[in-house]
């Protein structure tokens, strides 16, 4: 995990479906009460992608050639990660949403690890209506954001600082 990197700049080769469901075999362990997998992964790819950008210029009232629609053109992957809540009588919803979110950093890792780029983008496109339609979204689910991947550029600048534990860590 020290040797994780966010790479806002990845190149044209991304993960196939078989790697891809690997991946996402693995990432789906995390923690999850009830086992409810209130989650999906949605890919994104090719003209796909265009389609996500549009959607983006629409919720930004932008144009469909702005810059704001090729936002998803940055990598060759997108993986939509997205809350899709169970019914359950113990299980919050804040508690499925977190599932949702270790599935997509434990899935950043992985590719990580595979040895692909990613990103995880964010923002406030995730709440909008024209997003969550491009993406297909029942009227339950929540988007998250997309995990960017492709593979990796030469030689990741720069050092990452470790944190203190010390700012983190309390006692009762």
């Amino acid at each position: 995990m020290l040797r994780r990197r966010s790479y806002s700049s990845v190149g044209d080769k991304a993960p196939k479906d078989k790697e891809l469901r690997r991946a996402i075999e693995v990432a789906g362990s995390v923690a999850d009460h009830a086992a409810l997998h209130p989650w999906r992964v949605i890919a994104i790819r090719g003209s796909a992608r265009e389609r996500v950008g549009r959607a983006f210029a629409e919720a930004e009232g932008a144009d469909e050639s702005s810059s704001v629609a090729r936002k998803p053109l940055r990598a060759p992957l997108l993986l939509a990660v997205v809350v899709s809540p169970k019914a359950s009588g113990k299980v919050e919803y804040w508690e499925q949403e977190a599932v949702a979110s270790g599935v997509a950093h434990a899935l950043s890792l992985v590719l990580d690890e595979a040895g692909w780029g990613v990103m995880w983008r964010t923002g406030h496109y995730t709440r909008s209506d024209a997003v969550h339609r491009a993406h297909g979204l029942e009227p339950d689910e929540k988007l998250m954001g997309w995990l960017y991947v492709g593979e990796k550029p030469g030689r990741k600048s720069g050092h990452r600082k470790t944190l203190s534990a010390k700012k983190f860590l309390s006692s009762l």
